[in-house]
């Protein structure tokens, strides 16, 4: 069984949310999206991903009752061969989207999904909103930010900054809709029961420290009053960009 919940907030900073996200129960999908662009785009690049993301999942939830454009990949579950696909659908139509119309140039959103089927978790992402896994005690980040610090400097023997400094530390290196083909990064992992799952976008992750994330994902108060105490924490912290969760709770049952 599974209870989610997601909230958003626009932060003090922002002038609009370029966040969107689903906590879809009867699909067992999880998403939140980040955009980015002028004029409104970010928040249109968004709302693109996660409408096109879930319309994918609903329609592809029997084998054979859709197209696959993109292939399946034989290494990858069904349920992740459906991320896969639903996330390179939701980069096709965003780029589109900005090509056909000048206001949108430019615009791209990050995105991450959970899938669940029976006790399988399906991760898909590109960016850096995350997702983490908190169980007995213990919280995992399962996504790996593309971002210029996660990837280009993690990569580098020297820097004649420390990554702490960086002035391109924050830099997104992979998005949707920012080029024709993005790369779409999938996990799969197996779920005992009990766990909480926490995908979030930046405007969390960046300001508070797992530490804190953990000792307020142990709670067993609902998840609507974590999900107020995570929003909190972020603006407590200084969080200066729209703050977006997607709480989940497994049990297995």
């Amino acid at each position: 069984m599974l209870t989610a919940y997601g909230v958003s907030d626009i932060g003090p900073a922002r002038k609009t949310n370029e966040d969107s996200f689903a906590a879809d129960r009867q699909l067992q999908l999880l998403i939140v999206a980040d955009g980015m662009g002028g004029h409104q785009a970010g928040e249109v690049a968004s709302s693109l991903a996660v409408e096109t993301i879930a319309a994918f999942v609903r329609r592809s939830e029997e084998v054979g009752e859709c197209s696959w454009p993109y292939g399946i990949d034989p290494e990858l579950s069904f349920c992740s061969n459906r991320l896969r696909t639903a996330i390179h659908l939701a980069n096709h139509r965003i780029f589109r989207t900005a090509e056909e119309h000048d206001e949108y140039a430019g615009m791209g959103t990050t995105v991450v999904c959970g899938l669940i089927s029976g006790n399988r978790l399906s991760v898909g992402h590109a960016g850096d909103s995350r997702l983490y896994v908190f169980a007995e005690g213990a919280l995992t980040q399962v996504t790996a930010d593309d971002t210029w610090e996660a990837t280009v400097l993690a990569d580098e023997s020297s820097s004649s900054l420390p990554p702490h400094v960086h002035s391109m530390r924050h830099v997104l290196t992979n998005v949707l809709g920012a080029r024709e083909s993005a790369e779409v990064h999938l996990h799969e992992q197996e779920l005992s029961g009990g766990e909480t799952l926490l995908l979030c976008s930046d405007g969390l992750h960046n300001v508070v420290e797992d530490h804190e994330l953990c000792a307020l994902l142990s709670s067993e108060d609902p998840l609507v009053e974590i999900g107020a105490r995570l929003i909190d924490a972020a603006l407590r912290r200084g969080s200066r960009d729209n703050v977006t969760i997607v709480l989940a709770r497994f049990t297995g049952d």
